[in-house]
């Protein structure tokens, strides 16, 4: 077995895979690299089918019909040997040094036979086109190097959100609390983070900056006006977290309060999306996915609406959408639109 599989989707991504695979080929032996070609119309396959030829032992290659990056998720966690599963895009990359540390830890962890659900580290934001970085450190929750449960956690700040790049799982786990993401659908990455935390037990904080996070990407998807016309996709997304669980089955409290906070800021995402478009029609989705909270949790709608972000985002009139748009422009500090 593999100790940790990468999933890399690919759709016409041949003029710039390469880096990201580049910085993944030094696990060596332990790790596997699933290239899953989702249905490109470019060189995408020859790309990924160079590298299985040149490394049989490490990267394995998938081609499928087009899907969605939740659909390839999909792909290469049924396909994965790992004992962890990460996901790294085909526009990323990861840190060489970070990587060293995290194999190590992994390593160590496995030999002492310990579970281990969730580790979880730094990220970077790399905005190339004007030389910009952003590092996205998670001390301020977590303690570090030490496996610690929910109820280990420092403390939960608002607006403070695991992301995807954030996060290695488990791969027995993820198959376990049954993730399967929706297909043509964007935004999937919060359900990757959002479903399994319920099966999360044992989390480990390593404070390494092991993922590089690209933005700037024309049509990338955390584009601002790229949001705002696929707000369909983000609604579709919030209302499946809406619809995960009943948050307050959940008895573990640190856990229940921060997927809260995860639900919050998705929502305010989402609504802020909405009001910044200046489209009545999106303006009245955003309403309806207020409306539907109310009617099936009448306790999380009162806690989202009436928290730090939500109560000034639903103020009436101008003051409230004055506020979503810096709710908004906040919440780009922790989301990474451009």
């Amino acid at each position: 077995m593999k100790l940790i599989s990468f999933t890399v989707p690919c759709y016409n991504s041949y003029e710039y895979m390469g880096k990201c695979i580049e910085s993944l080929l030094p696990g060596g032996e332990d790790v596997e690299i699933i290239i899953v070609d989702d249905g490109s119309v470019d060189d995408t396959d020859k790309v990924a089918d160079s590298y299985a030829a040149h490394y049989p032992d490490i990267v394995k290659v998938i081609h499928q019909e087009n899907g969605g990056h939740g659909e390839a998720v999909n792909t290469g966690l049924k396909n994965a040997t790992g004992l962890f599963f990460k996901v790294v895009d085909s526009d990323d990359w990861v840190d060489l040094d970070a990587y060293k540390e995290v194999l190590k830890t992994l390593k160590n962890l496995t030999k002492e036979q310990i579970t281990l659900d969730m580790l979880i580290t730094n990220f970077v934001y790399e905005k190339v086109s004007d030389n910009h970085q952003r590092r996205m450190l998670l001390s301020p929750l977590f303690s570090e190097n030490e496996v610690f449960g929910w109820d280990g956690m420092k403390r939960n700040i608002k607006g403070f959100t695991i992301l995807m790049h954030s996060v290695i799982y488990r791969t027995q786990m993820l198959l376990d609390c049954g993730l399967v993401l929706p297909k043509h659908t964007f935004y999937v990455d919060n359900l990757f983070v959002y479903i399994p935390l319920p099966y999360v037990k044992n989390l480990y904080y390593l404070n390494v900056d092991f993922y590089r996070y690209y933005i700037g990407r024309e049509g990338q998807s955390v584009n601002e006006q790229i949001m705002i016309s696929r707000i369909d996709q983000q609604l579709k997304v919030n209302y499946l977290m809406v619809d995960a669980y009943n948050l307050w089955d959940i008895e573990e409290t640190h856990l229940r309060e921060y997927m809260l906070g995860y639900l919050e800021m998705i929502t305010v995402v989402s609504t802020s999306i909405g009001y910044i478009s200046k489209q009545e029609g999106n303006i009245e989705k955003v309403k309806e996915l207020w409306k539907y909270i109310k009617n099936k949790d009448a306790k999380t709608y009162h806690h989202l609406r009436y928290g730090i972000f939500g109560g000034a985002m639903n103020l009436p009139g101008r003051l409230g959408r004055y506020l979503s748009i810096k709710c908004y422009k906040l919440s780009q500090r922790f989301i990474g639109f451009n």
